[in-house]
């Protein structure tokens, strides 16, 4: 259990890890390109840890040091692996390497822990199929486990039902290179979260292939090739950043994040402009980005369906903002590492915020002449990174907040604690 100690006031510096969702696509990148690569300021983290290994078996070679590591892609060839692929609950290595597994010629498990085994996963399967992969899911329920026959990727068009979660598309583009036929792909309904399907894009132009999209993100074309090796930097990460930037903002305090660049390839970063419609000041320069808190925070309403990861943060600070907070298009949140709707619903209550659940939309109502004080309590984190990370902002004024399984920020930020200390 960690116990967090309130603060008056931050005034820090803070570098944070590189980028989860960049470092796991950079992965993929040169895992499949021919030739080394070096990945500079990758991050270390569990999540990422379940890619390399994933790799590793699949034939990649890596040789990781403490801010690069070297990998020697294999032109898109994936060797045979007899031993199940567990990927814990990382569920962009999940959807990642589903496709990955594909490009082999072989039958590949893909395993995961309880949680996995209950995030869906069939949209993507279809999406494969239609480009000639055979794939189940070994237990019927359109999650993993899945088992691959793999027989490389035929190409051609396919259609994925549907855009809620950005990891399917994302997970489709990165092998779509690799078709026997040139690939095009359409989905169907609204595409959420497409700063990270941007994201995607960006690092496989960056590793020489460029996708045709349409404004709407909904139909792509994807030129055959061979992803080209080269060194490749990675930003700090925007999700983790937004932890800091939440604690400036409620404390009033001032707290530089200086790797997250301005502009980012990461929706994410999106959360500082959020903080200052709130009431805060943003600066950016060439030294990061500075959020200087206020202590006239004010509601917002907001649609967050772009940068999801960042809801939970968001709600720590509309409840210490004055009015209401509404912050819509989320029902994705719900098949993340815990359904974090309701979960920020059912802490944020325990802690006495006044917080209203739908099906899509979390309202907040915050500070104001009727609020009741908010007080400490223990805080169930559900094994999950982001629950644990946000409640630890909110101890910093409200006191006697304490924080359980406090272990699960290893998913994506090893040592979040330790950086955490610094703003005392």
């Amino acid at each position: 259990m960690k116990e967090i100690q309130p603060l008056s006031y931050i005034d820090a510096v803070i570098k944070v890890p590189g980028s989860k969702s960049i470092t796991q696509r950079a992965l993929i990148a040169a895992a499949l390109a021919d030739g080394e690569s070096r990945l500079l300021g990758p991050l270390a983290s569990e999540d990422t840890h379940y890619t390399a290994g994933a790799l590793r078996a699949m034939g990649i070679s890596m040789k990781k040091g403490e801010d690069a590591w070297q990998m020697q892609g294999r032109g898109g060839i994936i060797t045979k692996t007899d031993a199940d692929i567990y990927l814990g609950n990382n569920g962009t290595a999940t959807r990642f390497l589903t496709s990955v597994a594909a490009l082999g010629h072989n039958t590949y498990r893909i395993t995961g822990d309880k949680r996995m085994a209950e995030r869906p996963i069939g949209p993507l399967m279809e999406a494969l199929r239609g480009w000639g992969v055979d794939i189940t899911s070994i237990n019927n329920t359109g999650c993993p486990p899945l088992e691959i026959k793999a027989a490389g990727i035929m190409g051609g068009k396919t259609i994925l039902p549907e855009g809620k979660s950005s990891q399917y598309l994302s997970s489709l583009l990165l092998v779509a290179p690799f078709a026997r036929k040139k690939a095009e792909l359409t989905v169907r309904g609204e595409v959420l979260s497409k700063p990270y399907v941007r994201m995607t894009m960006a690092v496989m132009e960056a590793f020489g292939i460029s996708v045709s999209a349409n404004e709407e993100l909904t139909h792509f074309v994807i030129p055959q090739g061979v992803y080209t090796s080269r060194d490749y930097r990675i930003e700090g990460d925007a999700s983790s950043a937004s932890y800091f930037w939440a604690a400036a903002a409620i404390t009033g305090g001032r707290i530089t994040v200086a790797n997250v660049p301005d502009p980012s390839l990461q929706g994410d970063a999106r959360f500082a402009k959020i903080l200052a419609q709130m009431g805060c000041t943003v600066e950016s320069s060439t030294g990061g980005i500075t959020v200087t808190g206020s202590r006239e925070l004010r509601g917002v309403e907001v649609d967050m369906g772009d940068c999801p990861d960042v809801v939970p943060t968001l709600a720590i600070v509309a409840s210490r903002a004055y009015g209401r907070t509404v912050i819509r298009n989320i029902a994705h949140l719900r098949i993340k590492e815990c359904d974090r709707l309701h979960v920020m619903a059912v802490e944020l209550a325990k802690l006495g915020a006044r917080v209203e659940e739908l099906s899509d939309t979390l309202i907040i109502e915050g500070l104001g002449a009727d609020a009741p004080t908010m007080h400490g309590a223990e805080i169930e984190t559900y094994n999950d990174h982001r629950i644990a990370m946000s409640f630890a902002v909110a101890g910093l004024v409200v006191p006697d907040v304490r924080i359980l399984g406090e272990g699960c920020v290893a998913k994506s930020f090893p040592d979040f604690w330790e950086r955490f200390q610094k703003l005392y």
